[in-house]
């Protein structure tokens, strides 16, 4: 499944002083498709995230968006490409509510001058009005509507995850990268999450996420691909993953279970 990925990376790695923390790395994610991305503690995986997303400068290999090379390119501006990520620590505005976090989400498609916008134009109102009805239409989505007006610090952490996923959307994605999701969410958040992941990848929005946690994800992704030391040892299905011989040795115990409810 390797023609016409969306996100094609090659060969890329990363050494910070004697640290090899990546090694010639390759990976594929389509349109629509749920790629997960596991390893132990130290694997990369994090790495890997911040060098796809531009925070960190690889030393090595190539990442290629929709044909085009991300070599070199500022965060804000591999955002605005449609790269679009969550952290494993929700990170809101304090002092605004959940709309308002999520319009901050779209600034870089509201596509109006700052002149009309300090001006007041007809554009600038009617662009206002439509990101407005956007931002409503993502809190519901995320399932956060009646919290709409609530100030983003009285939110449990399971909220906030959630005012994440949307505030990210809000910038209109073509690729999603959640780092950690279901980190510190109850079972029935971790539901609801999964839900919602899903119904991204069924919008067409590529999908690609780093999880600990392995029965969450074994049961949410199409493909994975395995990190250890650095360097991947596996990629298939859930199904292939849960039984791969390096697989299992890296977590030191059995995985066949991993996906059993």
């Amino acid at each position: 499944m390797n023609g016409g990925a969306l996100l094609q990376v090659r060969g890329l790695g990363k050494r910070f002083g004697g640290l090899q923390a990546v090694t010639d790395l390759d990976l594929d994610v389509h349109a629509g498709e749920i790629l997960g991305v596991i390893g132990p503690n130290g694997a990369g995986k994090s790495t890997t995230f911040g060098m796809i997303a531009g925070a960190i400068a690889p030393s090595s290999g190539t990442v290629r968006f929709d044909g085009e090379p991300l070599d070199g390119l500022p965060t804000h501006a591999i955002a605005a490409r449609g790269i679009l990520r969550t952290f494993q620590h929700n990170k809101p505005f304090a002092g605004l509510s959940v709309r308002d976090n999520v319009m901050v989400g779209m600034h870089t498609r509201i596509g109006v001058p700052l002149w009309q916008v300090v001006a007041g134009t007809g554009a600038a109102r009617r662009r206002e009005r439509e990101a407005q009805q956007r931002a409503e239409a993502l809190i519901d989505f995320v399932g956060l509507g009646e919290c709409r007006d609530t100030e983003v610090t009285n939110l449990s952490f399971g909220q906030g995850r959630l005012l994440e996923i949307a505030r990210a959307l809000a910038g209109e994605p073509r690729l999603m990268m959640f780092d950690e999701p279901a980190a510190g969410l109850t079972p029935a958040e971790c539901e609801r999450l999964a839900a919602i992941v899903r119904s991204i990848a069924a919008r067409g929005i590529a999908v690609l996420l780093i999880e600990h946690d392995m029965r969450f994800l074994l049961q949410l992704a199409q493909r994975v691909a395995v990190l250890n030391f650095g360097v991947k040892i596996a990629e298939g299905t859930p199904a292939q993953i849960r039984v791969d011989p390096q697989v299992v040795a890296a977590y030191l115990g059995d995985m066949a279970g991993a996906g059993d409810a």
